[in-house]
């Protein structure tokens, strides 16, 4: 392939500020709820999980079976659905060129929702995370069935109309299913709304093999996103094949979302808002984009989960109406800005 002009790659500071907002953002959602803990206690907690860290943290045992049994697995869980939804949300910007883009672009938040709804239905409580999971690829593989009446090489704007077309015939089928079992509905619209409860380590193990692999292809082929910018036709003349790599890509990110949805619910406003700001600090390669959204996208979720469960207290607010809350403004703000800066 021949090179493009080097963009400015991943700088260390980016890299190691990235880390280091993640890991306070990782003692706060440790340290703060209705069981107040030391923050440097449990710094060192976390540190002596590292082989060979031998600290002393000043902490009882039943504060450290707080920190490792309840708070860090939702934590984790936090962190590993936030990266993925940010990670996956600034890889359908650079997959269809467009900041708009976000994880649901295809139709998973549509199958999510069908899938969980039928399992809800169905009384199958326990195979809530399997039907969605399962509902988010099927609603990805019929936007690329639906896109292929568009043509061989499935443009990016016949991927996008056929995902709403996809989205609104699933949005419309569950409603359907929802009249008939009107006494889900409850249940429905608070798993709709988000949430990162969790008993344990279950949901944790359940994410991170589909977490790593997905992970992986698209951090592997970030640089083809950055090829991808200039246009299919050009990207093929450098030696790109577009619809294949968009194709891996587009299948890698949706495996992402697919996974974090269906042990959070639906989480909105990461995947547009946490690449955006990486985008004003990093500049616009996708080699340094795409592994900072997943820094900061973890470190945004854990607070945004933080004040979930602390705002509200002693009950909880669904994370969805957070990052809302959160995100709404802040995307108003970025539209005007990038407004300003073109007039």
């Amino acid at each position: 392939m021949t090179d493009l002009p080097r963009p400015a790659g991943l700088r260390a500071r980016w890299l190691a500020g990235g880390f280091a907002v993640l890991f306070l953002a990782v003692i706060a959602g440790i340290a703060f709820g209705p069981v107040g803990l030391p923050p440097a206690g449990v710094a060192a907690e976390l540190l002596n999980l590292i082989p060979g860290v031998h600290l002393h943290s000043g902490l009882n045992e039943r504060e450290i079976a707080i920190i490792t049994e309840l708070r860090l697995p939702r934590v984790v869980l936090g962190l590993l659905v936030g990266s993925m939804l940010a990670l996956a949300g600034g890889c359908y910007q650079g997959v269809f060129r467009n900041s708009l883009a976000d994880p649901y672009l295809l139709g998973v938040a549509a199958g999510a929702g069908l899938g969980a709804t039928v399992a809800i239905a169905l009384n199958a409580r326990g195979s809530v995370p399997l039907f969605a999971f399962g509902g988010a690829l099927a609603a990805v593989a019929l936007t690329y069935l639906l896109g292929a009446a568009g043509g061989r090489d499935r443009s990016t704007s016949t991927l996008i109309l056929a995902g709403i077309a996809i989205s609104s015939f699933l949005a419309a089928v569950q409603t359907y299913l929802l009249q008939r079992h009107s006494d889900t509905i409850r249940e429905v619209y608070s798993w709709l709304l988000g949430q990162l409860a969790t008993d344990g380590w279950g949901d944790v193990t359940l994410i991170l093999p589909y977490a790593f692999g997905s992970a992986l292809v698209v951090l592997l082929l970030r640089r083809e996103l950055d090829v991808l910018s200039v246009g299919d036709a050009e990207a093929a003349t450098l030696g790109l094949h577009p619809a294949r790599s968009r194709l891996i890509l587009v299948i890698a990110a949706s495996l992402a979302t697919a996974a974090a949805v269906a042990v959070s619910g639906l989480i909105g406003f990461v995947g547009i808002i946490v690449p955006h700001v990486v985008r004003l600090i990093a500049g616009p390669s996708y080699r340094a984009i795409l592994p900072l959204s997943m820094l900061y996208g973890g470190a945004f979720l854990i607070l945004a989960d933080l004040i979930a469960r602390t705002a509200a207290a002693p009950s909880e607010l669904p994370i969805g109406v957070v990052t809302a809350f959160l995100g709404a403004p802040f995307f108003v703000l970025v539209l005007r800005t990038t407004r300003s800066t073109r007039m």
